[in-house]
């Protein structure tokens, strides 16, 4: 007879969800690891409840869910896209939030909020849907800057990484432009534990 532990059990039926997508993508399994991580230490660094930083951190494994509805071969594509191409990947939030719609736990709402909102950008330059400053949900707001900074600081099969010093720099630099400064400000303070989280997901993956 199987037992349920409806907390547990959820968490892993979700980050199995999320590696479907990344699985797609090249099979970066501590990708989802470390947006978790780095999602957990700036929710408790803004001040989030134990609740606030559970749901968001493990919704926040679903953002790119979406990709799921893409070719592979657009996912994987080296050099420049071109603009239809472009139009699909940015489709991606919304095919995430259709998944992941409708659902009554509040875990997956969270997920279709992330899911869709991820890539809207504080000015307002971002998409899907435009969106700007605090009309971003914020868990989509804290999840845009740790997966910006996993993908500048993790090499996929089409780029290059770049050195933890130089995305700190790029995320600064973008405060108040495509990040919520205060979330930036707090990802400066957090930077020692945000790397004490990627050593140990790097260290356990080798």
């Amino acid at each position: 007879m199987y037992s349920f532990d409806s907390h547990k059990e959820l968490a892993d039926a979700i980050w199995r969800m999320a590696y479907i997508a990344e699985y797609r993508e090249g099979g970066n399994l501590a990708h989802l690891e470390r947006i978790k991580g780095y999602t957990q230490v700036l929710g408790r660094a803004l001040g989030l409840t134990q609740n606030e930083v559970q749901i968001i951190s493990t919704a926040s494994q679903l953002h790119d869910i979406g990709k799921a509805g893409l070719p592979e071969g657009l996912l994987l594509q080296q050099g420049q896209y071109s603009e239809a191409e472009l139009k699909k990947i940015k489709r991606h939030t919304i095919i995430g939030a259709e998944i992941l719609g409708n659902s009554p736990l509040a875990i997956l709402q969270a997920g279709e909020s992330i899911a869709l909102n991820h890539h809207e950008r504080w000015d307002g330059s971002g998409y899907p849907n435009g969106l700007s400053g605090e009309q971003i949900p914020l868990g989509a707001r804290i999840c845009a800057i740790a997966d910006v900074f996993d993908a500048l600081t993790t090499s996929r099969p089409y780029k290059k990484e770049i050195s933890v010093e130089d995305a700190l720099r790029l995320i600064s630099g973008a405060s108040g432009s495509l990040f919520d400064p205060k979330i930036v400000q707090v990802f400066v303070d957090e930077f020692p534990d945000i790397l004490r989280v990627k050593k140990s997901i790097d260290k356990s993956e080798v």
